[in-house]
Order: structure tokens, then sequence, then C-alpha cells
């Protein structure tokens, strides 16, 4: 990763390289995979629990792999002027597409007059070197792409922090043979760096600043315990938002908090963890927490760098699963996040699946889907969080589900000049009935058991 003094205000022409890969499967014959949905079944593989078989992992082909890098080199600030996807038995060691291609893809992004080419897949530090002293351009895999749009979006010190860990992570094993040109300051995307000033290329410097990295991520990690700690001792339950990039967690968790988070199309706006409180119609609080949002093969280093911020996602009592109900890839989208909560150890939480974006779909069929949602045995909310449509439902569930700070019906009989109590029962109970006698409130309420330890020296039995 280049140091940088400063950004290039205009977009850079970015050119897109995608990769088809055919790997003969058992006596089956053959079948075309891309090489990324090869590489998620190997990690949900490693993060699966010993024991168990191979994941049956779905599969994005080749086109829908290139779609979403161009979406990711848009997120990045790039215009893209042109892309190629080749096809082989299987990548070059080399070049990873293979050298006569090489060439016809250097004329094609001279044509363009591209300023950098992305690459649909990781490159392997020879790979890169090789293809750019062919292509003569810069060169970006997948990973460096999706680490510099996390550079651009971090907001807050513990998110700059964890980017710059991940992103020295990246660099180490490249440094060798980039020496001069890994010092020279530059512009563009991968270039990004929050908060650095000249970021050498010398190994015992770049470890130095690592360690020092980990050490302010443990501080941070210690704190926000020590927070979460204070939270836990009050019973107000976490529930964490987690899903695919872009399937609309941030648009989803301002409706719900009215918090006013950035909620943007673009890939990975939200990267700081955001918590609001929120009333469910039991009158009982609960905690909302907002998290980065997950992509096919995130990098393992930003898992790693992002474990502080996705305890929340650990530590909650429930997962709400947001999916694009609009994106005919949303099953090998959720089977994406599902790798990332088994690396997280958050697989078997408990959870509820909220299809958003709704709004999208043909009402006729939003109709019906929101009807079979509605059944009490339902595990699956269909809503549309930009129209607040079934909203009320989905708070309503996630009450059935929250076991933290149980509500029970009580009747009591409070003096009127305990106006405190009257107010707090006004506020966090529902109140059934009232009666004024005799200087006292008579009422038959449903309370969380926090409020009702407060008024149980009033109750009647």
């Amino acid at each position: 990763m280049h140091d940088l003094a400063h950004l290039r205000e205009e977009s850079e022409r970015a050119f897109l390289v995608g990769l088809d890969a055919r790997s003969r499967r058992r006596a089956g014959g053959n079948s075309t995979v891309t090489a990324q949905a090869s590489a998620a079944r190997d990690a949900a593989t490693a993060s699966a629990p010993k024991g168990e078989g191979r994941p049956s992992i779905p599969e994005f082909d080749a086109e829908e792999s290139l779609s979403e890098l161009r979406t990711l080199a848009e997120s990045a600030g790039a215009e893209v002027v042109g892309e190629i996807l080749q096809h082989r038995d299987r990548p070059d060691p080399a070049t990873l597409v293979g050298g006569g291609k090489l060439e016809e893809i250097a004329g094609a992004a001279a044509s363009v007059d591209a300023d950098v080419l992305l690459f649909d897949h990781d490159l392997s530090p020879s790979q890169q070197r090789n293809i750019e002293k062919i292509i003569d351009r810069r060169v970006i895999d997948r990973t460096q792409l999706i680490l510099d749009i996390f550079a651009r979006h971090a907001r807050t010190r513990e998110g700059q922090l964890q980017v710059e860990l991940a992103q020295l992570h990246y660099m180490m094993p490249r440094l060798a043979g980039r020496g001069v040109e890994m010092s020279q300051l530059g512009g563009g995307i991968g270039t990004r760096g929050p908060g650095e000033t000249q970021l050498e290329t010398d190994r015992r410097k770049i470890a130095r600043r690592v360690r020092h990295l980990e050490q302010q991520l443990e501080t941070v990690r210690r704190i926000r315990a020590q927070q979460r700690q204070r939270r836990e001792s009050a019973p107000i339950a976490t529930v964490a938002l987690v899903g695919y990039t872009n399937a609309g967690k941030s648009t989803l968790f301002n409706a719900l908090t009215r918090a006013g988070v950035l909620s943007s199309s673009k890939m990975f706006a939200t990267l700081d963890p955001t918590i609001r409180g929120v009333d469910l119609p039991s009158k009982r609080k609960v905690l909302l927490s907002d998290t980065v949002g997950f992509i096919r093969n995130l990098p393992h280093t930003l898992v790693s760098a992002f474990r502080a911020t996705l305890e929340e996602v650990q530590k909650a009592s429930l997962i709400l699963h947001v999916s694009d109900a609009s994106s005919r890839l949303s099953a090998e989208q959720d089977a994406q996040v599902e790798i990332v909560l088994k690396e997280l150890e958050a697989e078997k939480k408990p959870r509820l699946r909220v299809m958003n974006k709704v709004d999208l779909l043909d009402q006729e069929v939003a109709e019906g889907l929101i009807a079979d949602a509605t059944k009490p045995e339902s595990r699956t909310i269909y809503v549309s969080a930009i129209e607040g449509t079934c909203l009320d439902l989905l708070l309503h569930r996630i009450d059935q589900m929250i076991e933290e700070d149980q509500v029970s019906r009580v009747h009591l009989r409070i003096p009127q000049s305990e106006g405190k109590l009257l107010a707090l029962l006004e506020a966090r109970a529902r109140i059934y009935a009232r009666d004024y006698k005799d200087g006292t409130v008579e009422m038959e309420a449903e309370a969380p058991e926090s409020v009702v330890r407060k008024v149980r020296a009033f109750a009647v039995e």
C-alpha cells in the first residue's frame, strides 16, 4: 500500500478482469465454477467444526461475480471503462489468466486509457508483479480493492486502526522486489491508508507498527468489554443486524431507531458499529447494533482486524439476518454470511430472518410473502425498511424472541403521592385498567421484570 500525499479528485479509470475457471469434479464430468466460489467453499470447510461434512455452498457464476466487482469498483470511486472475462481450465500460476490473454488485456486497457486493472481474484505477490510487468499499469486484486473501500469509509479511530492493520498484514508478503516502488507516494484506488504519513517498506518497521496497532486495538477491546459489562448488568438484550453488504441493514437500523446513520447504496457504507435503544411493543427496551456488511471471501485479515467490532454479534441475544428479497443472488449471499458467522462462532445464536426491500418485488408476490410471514411459527419476516412496511410485525417478533427482562402481569395499588413510580409505569408498562380511589391508583398492568421489582411493594395478590 503506498503512502499518499493527496487523493486524486477525478475518478480513476478502471478496467475489470474476471476469471471463469473450469474444474473437473469426481466422475460427474465438467462443471464451470468461479475461482471465487471455489475459495468460498474452502473457507466454509475450514471454518466448519471437525467431524462435519463439506458444506454445500451456492456458487456465484463468473458474470455475477464480475458484476459485483463492478459495484465494488464504483464504491471505491472508480469509473469502469472496460472489462474482460477469461475462461480457462485452471488459473495460470504465473499470471492467473495466461500470457497470451494478458497481452490482449494490455491492449484493451491501453485503448480505453485505463489507470488501473482490477482483478476479480486474489493474486499472489509473484502473479501481481508478473502482470504489472506486461500490463505496465497498476494492478489491484479483489482483497486490496475491498481494503481500499474500508479505508475510504472508516470514520472512527477504531475503524481506521482496524483497516490499517488489515492493510499491513496484506502488504507484508508483497514487499519483496518492490522496495523502491512501494515507498513512493501515490494516489487512487488501493493506495489509501487512514492516518498514515510515510509508509516505509522496511519489514521491521511494519512489524513494529503492526504490534503497536494490535496493542491499541486491545485497549479498544478492553474498553468495549467494560462498556458491555455495564450494559449487561442491566437486563437489556442486544440485537445485532448482520447481512450481506448492501442488504439495507443501515436503512432498517434507521427505520427502527430513527438514528440517522449513513445509509448508502455503496458497499460497506457502515464500518463503525452503532448501538441505539429500541422500544418493543411490551415496553421493554433492547439495544440494536448495526455491523459491517459481509461479502464473498471477506479477506481473513479484515475478519481478524474487525473481530473487536464483530464481538457485538458474538454477544448478541438475537441476530437479525437481513437479506435483500429483491436480489436473485440472495441465497448465495446468505451462504456467505453463514461462513462469516461460523468463523465468529455465532452460527448457533437465536436468529430471525428479515427479508428487506419487498417494495422492489411484484406487489402480488410481496403480499403473499408478507401474509405467510404473519403466521406465529414463521422465522422469516418480509419488510421494506425504506417504506416502513411490516416494521411493527418485526418488533413484535423480536419481542417474542427476547428472553431478557421477561414481562409479567401485575395488579397494583399505588398511592397517588408516588409520582415517580406512576410515571415509570406510564412509560415502561402496558396498562389495561386503572381506577382512582381514596388517594390511590389501582391498576392492572403488564411490565418487564426490571419495572415489576421497583413496584412489587404495592402489588395486590
